[in-house]
């Protein structure tokens, strides 16, 4: 059963700009942008970062119950967008092979890779607890957010998790 959710993305992507504006450091960015699109996407359980850490991704900044905190790149939804760079939109958790089920409420997931120097360096993870939640306008919106946090903030003010 899927049930199409609008989220108004020409607003979100404005109030991240304002968010951003005057604002280099990956972290901070990343903690007001997981309340921002917690508050702005209906039915999420979770909407958080992952950053590269000693060649695995380490929870970032997020929104929603406590969540895994190393995930390996062979791994899960998350896994398997850092290690192929290409997004995934995900309608049913439980049907992907590997799956790491931080919150048995999750059913259906997106994840998108966040780049600098042509390097995977983070994701951005949303979960639902509706299956089939999240659209081709959620990845392209979302996208979109997500490049622009790739050119607006200082990568190397979060050197550490390029290890």
């Amino acid at each position: 059963m899927s049930t199409h959710f609008s989220t108004d993305y020409p607003l979100l992507q404005a109030q991240a700009k304002a968010l951003l504006e005057g604002e280099d450091h990956p972290l901070a960015a990343m903690a007001n942008l997981s309340a921002l699109i917690s508050q702005s996407m209906e039915s999420l359980n979770w909407a958080g970062f992952y950053l590269m850490h000693r060649g695995e991704l380490l929870l970032g900044p997020f929104q929603g119950k406590p969540a895994c905190v190393h995930i390996a790149l062979n791994r899960g939804v998350c896994g398997a967008a850092a290690s192929s760079g290409l997004p995934q939109l995900v309608p049913d958790v439980h049907a992907f092979p590997g799956h790491i089920a931080c919150d048995c409420a999750s059913c259906s997931e997106l994840v998108i890779p966040i780049r600098s120097q042509g390097r995977v360096i983070a994701v951005l993870d949303l979960d639902s607890p509706l299956p089939s939640r999240f659209s081709q306008e959620d990845l392209d919106g979302l996208s979109d957010l997500v490049r622009h946090m790739e050119s607006a903030l200082d990568w190397s003010l979060a050197q550490y998790t390029l290890e």
